[in-house]
């Protein structure tokens, strides 16, 4: 025989899942306590901390093939520009915005770039940061993620793929295309990659106002250290190696500049056991990665909630 007792309920608990969270960045609704968005698997942690600031963040994105360096180039600037005080300074919002720049500096530090990104949206690195610059009066929030290049050429080949990507792209305030250097001096996939990915976000938008045509769009010519006059005149390379990139570009938007950076002073290469060939960093000298980001930045306007 059991005594009687006194339980509390918690039936008001569900009155938390009966009130949807959007998400950030497709806008999906989501219950309270979920830790991926389930229409676009973005991270929910940045929805709930836009809502405690004034200002909504700007969202920036850092596009290129596989193996074109997205990985290195995001990594890398966060770490360097998250040391600094001035001018430009980074500061991490949540854990999950210091995964990338761990991962990239551990990497590069063992002679090893970092493994490729996969196509699982749910295995990106987010990145959620405020930006403080002397030129602004006061800091603005930013988020950019680490997207696959794989996904994202499905994604242009094959539209609504990835859903995240394309809702992404929609609301982006401006881009950093990344083409690898070496790869446009040697053949023509990089030229025909820029290509569609210019037509494709100048087509995602349809809104004559608030279209792709105005936002910056900034060109960085990757592994630049390995090309001979890359760094000395980024433009006329562009030009010479990919005249359809650099017609495409400065026709269809306004705000556009090519930057040239690379991260490995010297690459060597060694034999793997299937028996091909891995290239490795001999040595870490950035050069050029914080300026195309510090002109993106100079460009984006701040959005008011």
């Amino acid at each position: 025989m059991t005594r009687g007792c006194d339980l509390p309920l918690d039936s008001y608990r569900l009155a938390h899942y009966s009130v949807q969270v959007p998400c950030y960045v497709c806008d999906g609704g989501n219950t309270y306590d979920a830790e991926l968005c389930r229409h676009c698997f973005a991270p929910m942690a940045l929805a709930h901390q836009s809502q405690a600031h004034k200002t909504r963040p700007s969202m920036v994105a850092v596009l290129g093939t596989t193996g074109s360096g997205k990985t290195v180039y995001l990594g890398m600037l966060m770490d360097m520009l998250s040391r600094r005080t001035k001018p430009l300074q980074v500061l991490a919002r949540g854990a999950f915005s210091v995964s990338l720049q761990q991962a990239t500096t551990a990497s590069l530090c063992h002679c090893q770039f970092p493994s490729k990104t996969p196509n699982e949206p749910d295995h990106w690195n987010w990145v959620h940061c405020q930006v403080r610059c002397q030129r602004m009066r006061r800091p603005f929030e930013l988020i950019v993620p680490d997207m696959a290049g794989e996904a994202l050429v499905q994604e242009i080949d094959h539209p609504r793929t990835y859903p995240v990507i394309r809702s992404y792209l929609t609301k982006c305030a401006g881009a950093i295309i990344l083409i690898d250097a070496i790869r446009l001096q040697e053949g023509h996939d990089q030229d025909h990659f820029s290509m569609k990915l210019l037509t494709f976000l100048s087509e995602l938008v349809d809104d004559p106002k608030e279209g792709w045509h105005k936002r910056p769009v900034v060109l960085v010519l990757t592994k630049a250290d390995q090309c001979d006059g890359c760094f000395d005149d980024p433009e006329s390379y562009a030009r010479t190696h990919s005249a359809g990139m650099w017609n495409q570009c400065h026709e269809q938007f306004r705000a556009t500049k090519i930057f040239a950076a690379g991260v490995a002073g010297a690459c060597a290469s060694r034999a793997t056991f299937g028996g091909g060939q891995q290239r490795f960093p001999l040595r870490i000298e950035p050069r050029g990665i914080v300026e195309p980001f510090q002109w993106l930045i100079s460009q984006i306007p701040l959005r008011k909630k």
